[in-house]
């Protein structure tokens, strides 16, 4: 089994993305570790500002399956790839994390880069799995966080009553 991290992230109808987003993983891989949900502005463009947050769970599928299935899941959910990488979005899943897995190619990046770029990613996490560390790197993703100059981008939990988990 591997441990596999997502980045789950949506910035139209937010609440109800996410929540779909979050029954539709569970439904795909079992048992997931939920981070905090962040909101945080859009990056790369003008837009509605997103909520974020990072699920972790096991599972005995390849990479290449785990990525379809996330694909699936954004198709069902709506997700629009026309409008390009910085664009709304109401439902994007990135494999972030396979266990310490370091490749990059056409059908998988992992590490994803994102882990390290942005605050909307490493903060949630650090947050479910703090202790691990980046498999490039070695550093603690805590480690990278702590350090992680976060007055470039801003980033606050949403409260509970706006999450509806």
């Amino acid at each position: 089994m591997a441990r596999i991290f997502v980045g789950v992230g949506s910035n139209i109808d937010r609440e109800r993305n996410i929540q779909v987003g979050l029954s539709a993983l569970s439904g795909a891989f079992g048992e997931l570790t939920v981070s905090t949900i962040y909101e945080s502005e859009a990056i790369g463009f003008a837009g509605d500002n997103f909520f974020n947050l990072v699920v972790g769970f096991d599972s005995a599928q390849t990479p290449g399956q785990v990525a379809a299935v996330l694909s699936a899941i954004e198709y069902r959910f709506g997700r629009d790839r026309g409008g390009g990488r910085f664009a709304p979005r109401t439902l994007d899943l990135d494999l972030l994390l396979y266990n310490d897995l370091v490749r990059q190619d056409k059908e998988i990046s992992v590490p994803r880069e994102d882990v390290t770029k942005y605050a909307f990613v490493l903060r949630p996490l650090a947050e479910i799995a703090g202790d691990l560390r980046h498999p490039v790197s070695g550093e603690r993703f805590a480690e990278m966080w702590a350090r992680f100059d976060q007055s470039t981008q801003a980033l606050w939990p949403v409260p509970p009553e706006s999450q509806q988990r």
